[in-house]
Parts: structure tokens; C-alpha cells; sequence
């Protein structure tokens, strides 16, 4: 496994952006829980976000394509809203420690 960054670096509510090994991930925390995901949107393949780390809605309660729109939900990756509704973000094997968060790309 890789390390991403240390726990404190993905406050709760908020999402980060990384290039990992040459590939665009993207964390977010949520419930005290990391999740992370290859940062491709599976209606065109560009990436997500509208800033850096800017990754999720307004309320912080979905994951929002900047392109079209689309929302996805944080513990799955499953789009419920968009032109991709029904498909799904690429989620990464994660897990987290007294060090930080860990991904398997």
C-alpha cells in the first residue's frame, strides 16, 4: 500500500485531491471514514473537480462532477443524480492508522 497523507490532512466534510504514482486519486472524509477513488469521471473520463480539493456539493454531502453535474454518493462512488445515474466512480482499497490513510492503487 501507498501512503496518501496523515489523517489531520482530511479533516471531516472535506475532500483532497493527489497524484499518486502519476495517477489523479481524490480523498474524502466522511462519518470519521477516508474513502478514495480514481479522480475520472465515468461519463466522459475528466476529472471531477471545479477547484483544487473541491471535490464535493455545497452541503458536502455528495461527490459533484464540475463538467456536468453529475453527483455521486461518498461511501459508494454510485451516481444518483446526472447523465451517468447508475454507474460508478472507481474506488480504491483504502484503510487508515496511527500514521495516516493507505491506498492500493
Amino acid at each position: 500500500m501507498k501512503f496518501l497523507c496523515a489523517s489531520g490532512d482530511l479533516p471531516e466534510a472535506s475532500s483532497r485531491g493527489f497524484n499518486l504514482d502519476g495517477h489523479a486519486v481524490f480523498a474524502v472524509r466522511r462519518d470519521q471514514r477516508a474513502y478514495v477513488y480514481i479522480n475520472r469521471c465515468p461519463h466522459r473520463g475528466v476529472a471531477l473537480e471545479w477547484q483544487p480539493d473541491q471535490f464535493l456539493d455545497q452541503s458536502a454531502s455528495l461527490i459533484q462532477c464540475a463538467t456536468h453535474g453529475a453527483l455521486f454518493l461518498i461511501e459508494s462512488g454510485e451516481c444518483v443524480a446526472g447523465p451517468c445515474a447508475g454507474e460508478h466512480l472507481t474506488a480504491l482499497p483504502c484503510r487508515e492508522d496511527s500514521q495516516g490513510i493507505w491506498v492500493r492503487l
